[in-house]
C-alpha cells in the first residue's frame, strides 16, 4: 500500500508512517520548570493530545498509538492519580462527541481487568461508540505495560494447549502476536518519544522490533504539529531494511 505524502518545512514528498506511537513524557518536568503543580502540566498534556489527534488526522496517519497511563504509575502518589484519572474522565466526556464526528475509532489497549468499573465504562464507552467508524483509528494504551501484555499473550496461549486447540509445534512469534491486545493493528513504523528521554520505558516491547524510534526534546505539552511533522522528516530520510541488507549502493 503507497503511503500518502506530507509537506514539512516547507518542502514535500515525504512518506507518511501509517501507524505512529508516541510516549507522551514530561508533563512534570514541564510544569516544574514553570513553578506550576503537575497537575497543571497533565492538564496542558491533554491539550496536547487534542492537538496531536487532530494534526495526525490531517496529515494522513492511519493509526495513533498514545500512552496514556501506564501499569507502573499507579505507583504515583494518589493525589496525582486522582489527578490522571479525572483527566482521562473528562477527555472522554468532552471530546468523545469529536472523535466520533470525525470519524475516529478509538481503541484501548492494556490490562482492564484491574480497573475501577467506572474507569472500564468509560473506556468501553469510547470504543463502542466509535466502534463503526472506519477514519483514523486513536489506540490509547491504558493501564498498559509491554511485559504485561506478553505475559497475557502467553497465558492465553498456554490455556489453548491445554486445552488441546493448540500443540508445541503450533506456537511461532506470528501465533503468539494473534494473542496480544490489538492484534489486528500493524506493528507502529514510527516510536516518537518527547521530552529527550531514550528509552522505550516498557512500551510496544514486541510491536516496536523493527520500529523507527525517533527522540524530541520537547516535553509533551508543547509538542504541536510542527513538531510531529519533524519527527515525520527524520523517518522518511532513514532507510527501513526489516533485518535484510542495505539497498545496492547505499
Amino acid at each position: 500500500m503507497s503511503m500518502p505524502k506530507v509537506s514539512v518545512g516547507g518542502s514535500s514528498g515525504f512518506d507518511v508512517p501509517r501507524h505512529v506511537a508516541i510516549i507522551m513524557d514530561g508533563n512534570g518536568r514541564w510544569a516544574a520548570a514553570r513553578g506550576l503543580p503537575r497537575a497543571e502540566g497533565h492538564r496542558r498534556g491533554v491539550e496536547a493530545v487534542r492537538r496531536t489527534v487532530r494534526s495526525a488526522g490531517e496529515i494522513g496517519i492511519d493509526i495513533l498509538t498514545l500512552f496514556a497511563f501506564s501499569s507502573e504509575n499507579w505507583s504515583r502518589p494518589q493525589s496525582e492519580i486522582r489527578d490522571l484519572l479525572g483527566l482521562l474522565r473528562l477527555y472522554i466526556r468532552n471530546d468523545l462527541a469529536e472523535l466520533n464526528s470525525n470519524n475516529v475509532r478509538v481503541r484501548i489497549i492494556g490490562d482492564r481487568e484491574t480497573l475501577s468499573p467506572d474507569v472500564k465504562r468509560l473506556l468501553e464507552e469510547a470504543e463502542g461508540l466509535t466502534r463503526r467508524n472506519d477514519g483514523m483509528t486513536l489506540v490509547v494504551a491504558f493501564n498498559y505495560g509491554a511485559r504485561q501484555e506478553i505475559t497475557r499473550a502467553v497465558r492465553r496461549l498456554a490455556e489453548e494447549l491445554s486445552a488441546g486447540r493448540l500443540s508445541s509445534s503450533d506456537i511461532t512469534a506470528e501465533r503468539l502476536s494473534q494473542f496480544m491486545d490489538a492484534p489486528d493493528l500493524p506493528d507502529p513504523d514510527l516510536i516518537i518519544r518527547t521530552s529527550g528521554e531514550q528509552r522505550l520505558s516498557n512500551f510496544l516491547l514486541w510491536q516496536s522490533a523493527y520500529s523507527e524510534l525517533v527522540f524530541v526534546p520537547t516535553f509533551w505539552p508543547d509538542f504541536d504539529r510542527a513538531a510531529l511533522e519533524q519527527a515525520i522528516f527524520e523517518y522518511s530520510r532513514r532507510e527501513r531494511r526489516f533485518g535484510g541488507l542495505a539497498a545496492a549502493g547505499s
